[in-house]
């Protein structure tokens, strides 16, 4: 086993005794858009390097083609399976237009959607399954029910949810806490320099009441606050493929790049790289169990575990210059 790296932290997932550590590995875009086994297991094997103990993934990513890149990295990396926390999300489904099937959390597909993954996974349950976003059209009910099932199957540990609002989560706890049924434990929503109200103000209350988790996704705005879209689109990066034209429009933005580029100072005075500062800041925030990330290249991994190294610098001060500077 990989000595973890010495900065690495391990926090609690939520208010579980699961401990998770501050940063992590995520399969959306890169695993078979970007990437084919050997690449993605150079990435896995370098994260898990760093300390990393937690691999994020989702039923919809590629059409269920990133699931089976990641069973099959496990497979041929044989880490046991006491060592790594593994996450997937259900919710898009990948069946067609099947009216069951797709864009629910009724019963029906909850508890075939998750035999699919862990086929897919080639692995016996996932530590947590996440709603990947909220169905208004199922009762809350027949979903908390569905999932508190599928965790006292065995087929998964824990369950949590996805961009769904502080309400639904606190009527999804309260009906779990009524009928003594499992509770969802973590959120998974975007959160970054650029994307902070739901995490710092919707979920504030629900944070301090239950101790709810998150498992912040997409730190540096899909690239942007890494600086590398200032000279254009680079041809190797999720701005430039095919599909994702609306990430492409985004990363153009000059007023945005040019708010951005304000946190070259900061990141330049601490000795790091824009993408190590925009990710390190996102520990910071108390309801943040583990910041995913993502990559292409091993290489990209590595830079973005440096981020530990960042964390021990960003005192009170620096993290509010960072604020200031880009409103």
């Amino acid at each position: 086993m990989a000595i973890p790296h010495e900065n690495m932290e391990y926090r609690r997932l939520g208010a579980t005794g699961l401990k998770v550590s501050v940063l992590s590995f995520g399969s959306w875009v890169t695993f078979d858009t970007q990437m084919a086994d050997d690449p993605a297991l150079e990435c896995m094997q370098a994260a898990h390097d760093a300390g990393c103990n937690f691999f994020d993934n989702a039923e919809a990513y590629a059409g269920g083609k990133s699931e089976s890149i990641m069973g099959r990295v496990f497979r041929d990396l044989g880490w046991p399976r006491w060592s790594y926390v593994l996450t997937t999300k259900l919710y898009w489904g990948i069946h067609g237009n099947d009216p069951n099937m797709r864009n629910t959390l009724n019963r029906k597909y909850l508890m075939q959607a998750i035999d699919g993954s862990l086929e897919r996974l080639q692995h016996e349950f996932v530590d947590v399954v996440y709603c990947h976003r909220s169905d208004p059209n199922t009762p809350m009910h027949e979903t908390v029910r569905a999932m508190s099932d599928i965790v006292a199957s065995g087929k998964a540990l824990y369950w949590g949810t996805s961009e769904w609002s502080a309400d639904e989560i606190r009527h999804a706890i309260e009906i779990a806490d009524r009928h003594h049924l499992h509770a969802p434990v973590t959120e998974q929503s975007q959160y970054n320099l650029l994307e902070r109200r739901r995490v710092e103000r919707e979920y504030g209350r629900l944070h301090e009441e239950t101790g709810y988790g998150n498992t912040i996704w997409s730190p540096l705005a899909s690239g942007l606050l890494s600086g590398k879209y200032r000279d254009g689109i680079p041809d190797d990066s999720r701005g430039a493929l095919a599909g994702y034209e609306w990430l492409r429009e985004r990363m153009s933005d000059e007023a945005a790049i040019a708010k951005i580029e304000r946190l070259r100072p900061i990141a330049d005075r601490l000795g790091c790289s824009m993408a190590q500062l925009a990710i390190a800041w996102c520990t910071l925030h108390p309801m943040v169990s583990t910041v995913i990330t993502g990559a292409s290249r091993a290489s990209q991994v590595r830079e973005n575990f440096g981020a530990l190294d960042v964390i021990p610098q960003l005192t009170e001060d620096i993290s509010a210059e960072m604020v200031q500077a880009l409103k």
